[in-house]
């Protein structure tokens, strides 16, 4: 492709980001993501979806009523009840009955039940909300980090779908990424986004789905005193080619979709996690 149709769809997928952003340099941290459609919306109906297996929860055991005067279904049986008034208020009985339901939801909901330890050669080490995925070369290492936390966003089914559909849209994360080609003490670094959807067009098709936001080259460890680039301003040609690079290296299209693949089940996994925490807490275990 040439290095003019690949600008000139960067400079159309520059016009649809935020004023504030536009023509800026990105830092290399994680920049947040909106969430359109929060999980909270397709499961406020949980309750009727579920069938006998939230009712099986240890956490919670299910009568047909209530007789504690809480105005809740099924919270809990006639031997709990007098100790649990007491012992807990109605909005935290409330939150562990949702997280009860919510957590089975989600379980159900998980595609991948164990997260791999390699994606594509690369071993995949994850701390928190942060995951590393490393592959060393014969002369260097391909060392690529991302950051989940405000990356995820549903799937976009168009302006013609119903809203209640909508609900059900698939939750993806597409998190920025940092892709560093490390030779000895120096580093060749990349800040690299996922594009939106690329413009309709008559020229050469153009099929990336992601783009480099920024490039930089330092010794030792990074700081903010070292110089960097913005993608959008860099001439074309040379676009083209720190692309291909990263091609070279394992970057492809076919590989950031498996990150975006990875990245989505580790978020997943940590959302789970968290609503066990809270739950938890809430219930004082």
């Amino acid at each position: 492709m040439s290095g003019l149709v690949r600008t000139a769809h960067r400079i159309l997928h520059n016009c649809v980001k935020n004023s504030s952003v536009a023509g800026a340099v990105v830092s290399r941290t994680q920049v947040p993501v909106k969430r359109d459609f929060t999980r909270g919306i397709w499961h406020m109906s949980c309750s009727k979806r579920l069938d006998s297996t939230s009712a099986s929860s240890n956490l919670l055991h299910h009568s047909n009523t209530c007789g504690c005067g809480c105005g809740l279904k099924a919270l809990h049986t006639k031997d709990q009840q007098d100790q649990n008034a007491k012992a807990k208020p109605l909005g935290e009985r409330e939150l562990v009955e949702f997280l009860t339901e919510e957590i089975v939801a989600e379980r159900k909901a998980q595609k991948l039940k164990t997260l791999p330890s390699e994606v594509e050669g690369f071993s995949v080490k994850g701390d928190g909300a942060e995951v590393v995925l490393t592959k060393e070369l014969k002369d260097e290492i391909v060392k690529i980090t991302f950051n989940v936390n405000h990356t995820v966003d549903s799937e976009d089914f168009g302006d013609d779908v119903q809203q209640e559909k909508q609900e059900f849209a698939e939750m993806r994360s597409k998190p920025q990424f940092e892709v560093d080609l490390v030779r000895g003490a120096t580093t060749l670094g990349f800040t690299c986004s996922f594009l939106q959807d690329p413009p309709t067009t008559n020229a050469e098709e153009y099929n990336d789905i992601f783009g480099i936001d920024e490039v930089t080259l330092y010794k030792g460890e990074w700081s903010d005193k070292v110089y960097a680039v913005a993608g959008d301003v860099l001439d074309g040609y040379l676009y083209d080619l720190l692309m291909n690079l990263l091609e070279e290296k394992g970057i492809s299209n076919e590989f950031v979709q498996k990150i975006s693949d990875f990245s989505t089940a580790y978020e997943h996994t940590a959302y789970i996690n968290l609503l066990e925490g809270i739950s938890k807490f809430t219930i004082g275990k």
